[in-house]
């Protein structure tokens, strides 16, 4: 599980740097600049919570709880719901996307992003299971 975090944490990283570059450079002239802005809020986002992917990842070496794995998941599915209903937003003039669709998954998003924090935050009060199982087992 560790790794499935650290993978999608350092791809997602990276997502973001080439979505950042390409609104600042392919973006900019195509779209307006509230959408823009919108495109760029997506990317902060996105790049936040890649890291805290990553650090899901990082934590899951040392410490083992049934919670933070979900936080991990919850992460990325704001991730999919939060910023990339910004991305979908923000070039909707271009390819026409109706923002009924769209619009309500951005505040659903940002619940899991907030959900992940919380669980993540719960997960340091669990029992670490790597010791408790060992410490059983002797």
């Amino acid at each position: 599980m560790r790794k499935k975090f650290l993978r999608l944490g350092a791809l997602l990283c990276a997502v973001s740097v080439m979505l950042g570059a390409f609104g600042a450079h392919g973006l900019k002239e195509v779209i307006s600049v509230e959408q823009l802005a919108i495109f760029k809020t997506g990317v902060q986002y996105q790049f936040i919570h890649a890291i805290a992917l990553l650090i899901v990842g990082v934590l899951l070496y040392f410490r083992k709880t049934s919670w933070m794995p979900i936080a991990g998941w919850l992460f990325l599915g704001g991730i999919i719901c939060f910023s990339g209903s910004l991305y979908l937003l923000s070039i909707k003039d271009i390819f026409d996307i109706p923002t009924s669709l769209v619009g309500p998954m951005t505040p659903f998003g940002g619940l899991l992003f907030i959900a992940g924090w919380i669980i993540l935050l719960a997960s340091t009060y669990q029992s670490n299971e790597k010791r408790y199982r060992k410490a059983h087992s002797e």
